[in-house]
């Protein structure tokens, strides 16, 4: 537990020693801000369905772009040999950056509580079950797509390679569903059900259903594991 915490606080300052953290931060921030206000107002609807369409949308470049360097840059200046090394599980090292990623997500998420402070004000008939479960479904997306991150950062020590796998991966499962209408009928079901954007649909109109938690646990899972895989191949090379 202790290796964790070392792993997951020491990624935490590197994205806060530098400007990428907040650089991210900002851009993010203001870019939910333009489209929601470009959105929210003319609509007439006390709601953040306009918020919760902006995000996943914002998700395709910034995770990527947050969570590249996570494996990659340990590869890539060797530091990788020393930690195999070292007494550190690789459970431990994978998952407390994957955790530092999804740390920097949800404080981005947070800033656009700022959005719901506004609907509040001058919102009326507000459903707050459908915001919370709106939130909880924008994380659930985020900790998948930082989970993909990873596992783009684990194959590769060339950061730039990591974030077009990232995108790549991210794009496919975003698209899953927009793509339906020319699939074989017989795989309609399925390729809805892969869909991370059908899931986000269902949380978001209010009502938590644990066939959503499950699919997104187990995505997570799904590439935490491959991580975990990558990495081992990489100690033993």
């Amino acid at each position: 537990m202790n290796n964790f915490k070392t792993i997951y606080l020491r990624e935490i300052k590197s994205y806060f020693n530098t400007p990428m953290a907040y650089i991210f931060l900002v851009v993010f921030a203001l870019v939910n801000s333009y489209f929601f206000t470009l959105w929210f107002f003319p609509s007439n609807q006390s709601d953040m369905r306009s918020l919760f369409s902006i995000v996943p949308l914002a998700y395709l470049f910034f995770i990527p772009a947050i969570s590249m360097s996570l494996i990659a840059r340990e590869i890539n200046s060797g530091t990788i040999e020393l930690v195999s090394t070292l007494p550190i599980k690789d459970v431990e090292f994978v998952v407390g950056k994957y955790l530092s990623s999804v740390t920097l997500i949800a404080i981005g998420l947070g800033l656009t509580l700022v959005h719901f402070f506004t609907l509040v004000n001058v919102g009326s008939n507000i459903d707050y079950g459908a915001v919370f479960c709106g939130y909880l479904g924008l994380l659930l997306v985020g900790s998948v797509y930082c989970a993909i991150g990873v596992f783009a950062s684990s194959i590769s020590d060339n950061q730039v390679v990591a974030f077009i796998v990232s995108v790549f991966v991210v794009l496919a499962f975003f698209l899953m569903d927009k793509m339906l209408i020319f699939m074989p009928q017989g795989l309609v079901g399925i390729m809805e059900y892969i869909s991370i954007d059908y899931h986000l649909s269902n949380i978001s109109r209010g009502v938590i259903d644990t066939r959503n938690i499950i699919y997104f646990g187990s995505l997570i899972g799904f590439f935490i594991f491959l991580s975990l895989r990558t990495f081992d191949l990489r100690r033993w090379s």
